[in-house]
């Protein structure tokens, strides 16, 4: 017999139905499992009610269709074997003015056939039970619908996070209490989140992914199967990509909430997000922000002025920076495809994708109509917006800004925009008095970063230890070290400013 096929709707326990007092119905035969539900109520005189259910019905009836010659049972038989065949939840049998009672051979037949049967006393109209029927359906339908709801918005904060990727899918895998995996293009698993499904059901879920896998004509864009106890959905993302879901059930938003996984995760793992665009983009980034004007201008196309923004994740913000470790900056390779993934989202948010994830520092190319934003997260500096020829000099504000944001646990630092010493004074000029004063320091990075964090923080000892992870003592020790090798005095304030003066040159 195949399965009835229930209208894709929030059910109702028929348990829920039984427990309103007003209608003060009482199951007479049938099962009395609790995760019986309905879908709809219904009321037919038919002898044959089968043509007009969809499934899922409770249907009522005063018995008006049966017989006087109906005592032998197998009219009854009959009649609740056409129901079950139909998919019909339940039965509820009206007393009065027909029958005074339900007929025994009725509930004989219901017990046999497994069919709920009720008994709708005579001051209860089909009525008011289909009333009833309706204010819980619409009750669940509200509860479905704020279900979608909120894991709608869970999923998109969670595609908003560091961690894209991991995050929806561990929301995914949360909302809908099973198992959520992305599969990549050569059929390897490349994230997961939930319950570990058997041995099984993994491999099953592995098969199903590469229904959806292929490209062309023809090919489903999603597929499912359902065993026992378990329901299996695989969704193409594109690329390749594919999510997979083991769910113990399958209510009627759950694929609402997947299709809205699988439409951010499409966009995180799309094709313009892969690994040869994600190498493209940082290579032209790097082009620019140490290329001449002539190369960068004819790349940056119309736009007149940038914003060059460093960004590190809030997890990287407590560790000290390479200068202030005294190692050298590794050389940047390929980022981990997560990492790709987190970047790509950042660099979204913020409205641009010029993006360079270079080392512990991510750096973006951001056109100056889009201001820049705190990003949840994330940790952000921001230059001054400038022309294409001075971006170079737009990085290395930027630089500063993240070190004072790193410092003050701030979530965006800007670079400031009011006239300063800076432009007092030639570049070549600057530079040139920079070199001559912090000439000792040279070969000591972790000392030239320790001083400009400790100038920047305004001689704090606990703030400094804090921004570079070091104990207080390691800073005492490194400051009074500069002011050996400097030879001045770091109490004056007049030394201070020269150095810092200095320091902004660096």
């Amino acid at each position: 017999m195949p399965d009835p096929a229930v209208p894709p709707t929030p059910a109702v326990p028929l348990a829920a139905l039984l427990a309103r007092e007003d209608l003060a119905l009482r199951r007479i035969a049938g099962p009395s499992d609790p995760a019986l539900v309905i879908h709809a109520a219904h009321t037919s005189e038919m002898s044959d009610p089968y043509p007009y259910l969809l499934g899922g019905e409770l249907l009522l009836t005063a018995g008006v269709h049966i017989p006087a010659a109906a005592d032998s049972g197998a009219y009854f038989d009959a009649y609740v074997s056409r129901i079950v065949a139909a998919g019909g939840a339940a039965l509820g049998f009206g007393l009065a003015p027909v029958h005074d009672t339900v007929p025994p051979a009725l509930v004989a037949a219901c017990d046999r056939h497994g069919l709920p049967l009720l008994e709708v006393p005579p001051q209860t109209p089909f009525t008011a039970v289909a009333r009833a029927v309706w204010q819980l359906l619409a009750r669940a339908r509200l509860a479905e619908l704020r279900r979608v709801s909120e894991a709608q918005q869970s999923l998109a904060a969670a595609a908003a996070r560091p961690d894209p990727v991991p995050s929806v899918l561990r929301q995914l895998a949360q909302r809908l209490g099973g198992r959520a995996a992305l599969y990549g293009p050569e059929g390897t698993g490349i994230a997961a989140a939930g319950r570990e499904p058997d041995p099984a059901v993994r491999d099953a879920l592995a098969e199903l992914t590469e229904i959806v896998r292929p490209s062309g004509p023809g090919t489903p864009t999603s597929a499912t199967h359902a065993t026992a106890d378990t329901h299996l959905a695989a969704y193409a993302l594109g690329s390749g990509f594919v999510l997979a879901l083991a769910t113990p059930g399958r209510e009627p938003g759950d694929h609402t909430i997947a299709s809205v996984a699988a439409v951010l995760l499409t966009l995180l793992t799309g094709e313009q997000h892969s690994g040869s665009g994600a190498t493209r983009t940082a290579a032209l980034v790097r082009l620019l922000l140490g290329g001449t004007a002539e190369e960068v201008a004819p790349l940056l196309g119309e736009c007149g002025t940038w914003f060059v923004v460093h960004a590190c994740p809030n997890d990287l913000r407590d560790r000290p920076s390479p200068e202030a470790r005294g190692t050298a900056r590794p050389a940047a390779g390929p980022p981990h495809p997560s990492d790709t993934v987190a970047t790509t989202a950042l660099g979204a948010a913020l409205g641009s994708p010029l993006i360079d994830p270079a080392g512990d520092v991510v750096q973006l190319l951001v056109p100056a109509g889009r201001e820049p934003a705190p990003h949840p997260g994330w940790t952000l500096g921001v230059s001054a917006p400038v022309p294409a020829e001075q971006l170079p000099a737009a990085a290395a504000q930027a630089a500063r800004a993240l070190a004072r944001a790193r410092a003050t646990r701030a979530p965006l630092v800007r670079h400031g925009t009011r006239a300063g010493l800076d432009d007092l004074v030639p570049r070549e000029d600057a530079e040139a008095h920079a070199r001559a004063v912090l000439g000792p320091l040279a070969e000591h990075p972790a000392l030239a970063e320790t001083l400009r964090t400790w100038l920047s923080l305004h001689g704090s000892w606990d703030r400094t230890a804090v921004a570079l992870s070091v104990h207080r003592n390691t800073v005492r020790q490194r400051i009074a070290r500069c002011a050996r090798l400097l030879d001045a005095e770091l109490d004056d304030p007049d030394v201070r400013m020269e150095l810092w003066f200095a320091l902004r040159q660096r």
